[in-house]
Order: C-alpha cells, then structure tokens, then sequence
C-alpha cells in the first residue's frame, strides 16, 4: 500500500496515539493482566489499521470523482 504525503502525516499522527497505549498494554499484560493488556494492545493495533480499510466521510467525494472521471476519460488502448 503506497502513501501519499498527506497520507503518511496521518499515519505518524496516528502513531503518536497508538504507540503509548501499545507500550502500556504490553507493560500490563507482562504484568500478569491479560485482558487489560490484551485489549490495550488490540486497541493499538486497531487505531492503526481500521483507517486503512474504512470509508470515511472524507472519503466518499474522492471515490465519487474518481468514478466520475473513470467513466468520462477513457485510457487509450495500446495497439504497439
């Protein structure tokens, strides 16, 4: 998956969440609570990953232009 520049500054601010409450839940689950820690860890991993895989509302204007033009613009054939 490629990141564009506006991309990957979510990404990093993202991380500046996830990353502390990864490091907590790994310390408490080393602890012997594993539930706690098992969910802050899953928590983590999910403030990372669902952004990547949900439609947002900011979303849903790219996905329409990029249809609308997807249907106007035609790539030309190679015929090489």
């Amino acid at each position: 998956m490629r990141l564009g520049i506006l991309g990957t500054i979510q990404l990093a601010a993202t991380l500046i969440f996830a990353v502390p409450v990864g490091v907590y839940g790994l310390n408490t689950l080393l602890d012997g609570q594993q539930i706690l820690g098992g969910g802050l860890l899953a928590v983590a991993v999910l403030m990372v990953v669902l952004p990547h895989y949900l439609t947002t509302p900011t979303d849903i204007p790219a996905k329409v232009g990029e249809s609308v033009v997807g249907k106007v613009v035609k790539t030309p054939d190679d015929e090489e």
